[in-house]
């Protein structure tokens, strides 16, 4: 028996979208469709106080800066700082702006006030310092490793001054140059300097990873942690700059696999700490390779979801969000034959599905592919759809508080 579309749907909670896992995952992705409506992070909003509340998760990671994340986590855990100069430093790609966010911020602050830090929940970000306009200066995140490793090390270790260092950074208008991301001429980032740079944070690491086992036990591993994140996005940016050098034909494929390779690492070092719930765009989340069309060329990569999909294997778990209509986008009601215009026909305003029932459903004829008539709004594939862990399907965003994204 195939059952109909509405067996395989239910309410969103976390209970029935853990029942539709095969197993509990260490790294618990929930995609979105678009950037920049709040109806979406409300859901996720949810769906994470009930896996805190229900199912033990302490941590959630968000497709955002990761050292501005910190900033975030300071705040939920021990109330430094002001809401307002949080949600403006705390986020990048205007994530800052939505009202949901700052619900999220609000909601850890006050779970975690009087508890002790092990039951504490944790905020981070798993994306680089990236913007479309280009990539951060990497002085942030290397003369905090350079300091960190000074402490523990001592100076006679390390492979130069905090003086030298500063020399070889030098301004940082020249790293975030906007020309930089179009103009390969007007990147630094194969000068001489970038290059002494890259091989400093090769040694800082070495020396950071040769002290690990006097800092991954408490109280320690917090700031070795914190060190390892200094070190994995001083090396990223550093390669993301030398690609923004590069005059060959493979520019823009070595950016965009930069940024996920950029992501996924950041999402595997926070699997490493017990679960996490994250959320970012499907496209980064989906367990097969990206792609776009630029100038007439294909360029294709694996997402940072198939790199951490890859290493985690059933510990892994993707679902992705589809949305009916953004009609404030010119998103108008579905197709009645695309997967979102056969659960847009359902009653329900937001649903989860079970994709092994859905797909019975459906039976030997494949849903046609959506189309979308706004480039911020990626479409459900249907061609992958008996692959995802399950899927989240939200009938409406209506419009609200503007805030698209930045970057």
């Amino acid at each position: 028996m195939t059952g109909t579309i509405e067996d395989a749907t239910q309410v969103v909670d976390a209970a029935g979208l853990m029942g539709m896992l095969r197993t509990p995952p260490r790294l618990l992705a929930l995609g979105e469709p678009t950037h920049g409506e709040d109806v979406l992070l409300e859901v996720r909003n949810d769906l994470f106080r009930q896996l805190v509340e229900e199912e033990g998760h302490r941590l959630i990671a968000i497709e955002s800066d990761c050292l501005a994340a910190l900033i975030v986590d300071d705040y939920v855990t021990s109330g430094t700082g002001d809401l307002d100069d949080v949600m403006e430093r705390g986020f990048s790609h205007g994530f800052g702006g939505s009202a949901a966010n700052r619900a999220l911020v609000r909601w850890m602050r006050a779970h975690n006030d009087g508890r002790p830090a092990a039951e504490q929940v944790r905020f981070a970000g798993f994306d680089g310092p990236l913007e479309m306009s280009g990539a951060a200066s990497p002085r942030q995140a290397l003369t905090a490793l350079h300091a960190h490793v000074a402490a523990r090390s001592g100076a006679a270790m390390l492979p130069c001054t905090a003086e030298s260092l500063d020399r070889l950074l030098g301004d940082d208008d020249r790293w975030t140059e906007p020309a930089a991301i179009r103009d390969p001429s007007r990147s630094v980032g194969r000068s001489a300097d970038a290059q002494q740079l890259r091989l400093i944070t090769d040694d800082l690491t070495a020396l950071l990873d040769a002290d690990a086992p006097d800092l991954t036990e408490q109280p320690g591993r917090d700031a070795w942690e914190r060190a390892r994140l200094h070190a994995r996005t001083a090396g990223g940016l550093l390669r993301y700059h030398a690609a923004t050098a590069d005059t060959s034909p493979a520019r823009l494929g070595r950016l965009l696999t930069l940024r996920d390779a950029i992501m996924g690492a950041n999402l595997l070092a926070l699997a490493e700490r017990g679960p996490v719930f994250a959320h970012g765009h499907n496209g980064h989340l989906q367990r097969a390779r990206g792609g776009m069309t630029a100038g007439g060329l294909r360029t294709e990569w694996w997402s940072a979801g198939a790199i951490a999909g890859s290493l985690l294997g059933e510990k892994y778990a993707f679902v992705p969000t589809a949305v009916g209509t953004i009609r404030h986008r010119g998103v108008q009601d579905p197709p009645p034959n695309t997967v979102e215009g056969l659960l847009y026909a359902l009653p329900e305003d937001r649903c989860i599905v079970d994709v092994g029932r859905l797909t019975a459903a459906l039976g030997d004829v494949p849903p046609t592919p959506r189309e979308s008539p706004w480039y911020g709004y990626s479409p459900l594939d249907p061609a992958r759809l008996a692959g995802e862990d399950a899927l989240v399907f939200v009938k409406d965003a209506p419009e609200g508080l503007e805030w698209w994204p930045v970057g």
